[in-house]
């Protein structure tokens, strides 16, 4: 019964000292090697084994994390007070360097991230941090790059989130861009003017060239004032021209006619004849 005891407890220590030792690394990992609190390599992924109490296998993500920023309250260069929120995109590209050399890989990244994140942010204007966001985030990235590849972490992204804006500057943007599109409006309207006369210069000097198409345009006047039932009275162009040319004509007539009758003479005791009267009043004897 001894010898039954001692196998059955050997098994058991053998089956736990297995289960100590077996250890899985998965595909998106690389397992840290420690030996007696040595590095001594680096795992693959697989099945791995370890010698229990003496090594220890440290298990480092390679997957990229998304890390939000905090919204940030930030002076521009133009003195503008802003809370601008971004998201980082890193991974760890040095397994050994990201266990040894930092002890929280992601809460040094994020303290990281929110510093040149004001320091990058706090050296352009607010016109450049709303137009200009692709340079802001490269430049955030080059910074960080710096200093984290020291680390053993690549940054791969750096995204401006969300910027917002004192309720005074959004009024201000508002009344701006209210007068940017008037301005915009004139400047059509004006251009519309410009071509609009330069039409009708061509026109004009095509009327003039052919005179039927003014007496044509006139009609075609006259018929879109019919198409509704009006009182309206129209006294076409040429037809006033022609009243005018039978006044001149008359008067010309009127003219010549008085011009054609002989003067009459005048002799002592007679009374004078009225121009252009038909009767003679006769002398006295």
């Amino acid at each position: 019964m001894n010898v039954v005891a001692v196998v059955i407890a050997v098994v058991i220590v053998a089956l736990i000292v297995v289960a100590l030792s077996i250890r899985v690394v998965t595909q998106y990992e690389k397992g840290v090697w420690f030996r007696l609190g040595r590095v001594i390599g680096v795992r693959e992924p697989g099945l791995r084994f370890i010698i229990p109490v003496v090594d220890r296998l440290w298990k480092v993500s390679l997957r990229i994390v998304t890390m939000p920023i905090q919204s940030q309250g930030i002076i521009t260069r133009d003195n503008v007070s802003v809370d601008i929120a971004a998201v980082a995109y890193f991974r760890v590209v040095d397994a050994v360097k990201s266990v040894v050399v930092i002890e929280n890989v992601y809460a040094a990244i994020g303290q990281i991230a929110q510093t040149t994140l004001r320091e990058v942010v706090g050296q352009h204007t607010l016109d450049e941090a709303l137009a200009e966001t692709k340079v802001i985030n490269a430049n955030i990235r080059e910074i960080l790059d710096v200093t984290t590849l020291e680390r053993g972490v690549e940054v791969t992204l750096v995204e401006l989130k969300d910027i917002q804006l004192p309720d005074s500057m959004k009024r201000a943007m508002a009344r701006q861009a209210e007068a940017e599109r008037e301005k915009r409006a004139k400047i059509i309207a004006a251009e519309g003017e410009s071509m609009a006369a330069a039409a009708l210069g061509d026109a004009s000097d095509t009327m003039m060239a052919h005179p039927l198409a003014l007496q044509l345009r006139n009609l075609q006047t006259l018929i879109e004032l019919g198409v509704d039932k009006n009182t309206t009275v129209v006294f076409p162009a040429p037809l006033m021209s022609a009243i005018g040319d039978v006044g001149s004509f008359f008067a010309r007539e009127t003219a010549a006619a008085t011009a054609l009758v002989p003067p009459a003479v005048s002799q002592p005791g007679s009374t004078p004849i009225a121009k252009g009267s038909p009767e003679v009043v006769r002398t006295s004897n």
